[in-house]
């Protein structure tokens, strides 16, 4: 079990990592190196944070194990502010298939400025405007 929960920030600009990046990193798929160069800058959404810690315990590792070790790597979790939250539903008329994690995410990213990393390739020109980095 983690010491305690993990910092949580509100960060404007700077690097937002969606769960299929940090997944992909942790898993180490392709574009896990491009994870490795923004991971210790980066910041992730609280539901992104609660995606990869339910598919690391899902998989088989332990979750508070994986916590620790993105927190060690200065991975930083960020809160879902309700502006966050109202702009997420304004997506969903757009992207009803995205889940409301991506569009978490994507929202976090548009109101801070953010740059974006997801492995999904569903996000492809749904991007609301924000700087999005595609793995693979």
């Amino acid at each position: 079990m983690t010491e305690g929960p993990p910092p949580v920030r509100d960060v404007d600009g700077a690097e937002l990592l969606d769960a299929s990046a940090v997944l992909a990193w942790l898993q180490g798929e392709p574009g896990a190196d491009q994870v490795d160069a923004v991971i210790e800058r980066s910041s992730i959404g609280a539901a992104n944070w609660s995606e990869v810690l339910q598919k690391a315990w899902q998989h088989g590792r332990d979750g508070d194990e994986v916590a620790a070790l993105l927190v060690a790597l200065g991975l930083e979790v960020e809160a879902v502010t309700p502006e966050i939250a109202i702009q997420a539903a304004r997506m969903w008329s757009q992207c009803p298939d995205l889940s409301l994690a991506d569009r978490l995410c994507l929202a976090a990213g548009k109101m801070r400025g953010a740059t974006v990393w997801t492995a999904d390739r569903t996000w492809v020109g749904r991007s609301h405007g924000v700087v999005v980095r595609l793995l693979r």
